[in-house]
């Protein structure tokens, strides 16, 4: 009985859909090294985070389409990826961040593909994911 008990909760467990679990006070201070090249800023013009302009504002980007920040010039592979439908979520966007020219790749099936973002952010990269949920606009 105790087998039984242990293997369904080890299945249900493995069944469940992953989500990335970051932290969002953590990933608070990881983002300074994003800032670099991106800020968040509200849609009224509300400075969240004071950031560069190389890459997009990153406020909303959960929920959002891939390549969709109006302003923006994306590199070939994102753009690619947007056509393929792509949308922000944690789990996704934490593994962008981790490697953005192997995630392109598998998500476009193009071995060509690449991004403009060169940073890999190797460690933290859910607890900023989670961060910029946190920061983003209300969604009901």
């Amino acid at each position: 009985m105790k087998f039984l008990i242990t293997a369904s909760a080890t299945l249900m467990a493995l069944s469940a859909p992953a989500f990335a679990e970051g932290d969002a006070a953590k990933g608070e201070r990881e983002f300074n090294k994003c800032k670099a090249c991106h800020m968040i800023q509200a849609d009224d013009g509300t400075d969240i985070v004071k950031g560069g302009k190389t890459g997009p504002n990153l406020y909303g980007i959960i929920g959002r389409a891939a390549g969709a920040q109006e302003g923006f010039r994306y590199g070939p592979g994102l753009t690619a990826a947007a056509e393929g439908g792509l949308v922000w979520d944690e789990e996704n966007l934490a593994t962008y961040v981790q490697d953005p020219k192997a995630f392109l790749v598998e998500v476009t099936g193009d071995s060509a593909a690449r991004s403009n973002m060169s940073f890999k952010l190797a460690k933290g990269s859910e607890d900023v994911a989670a961060y910029l949920a946190s920061v983003g606009p209300a969604t009901n």
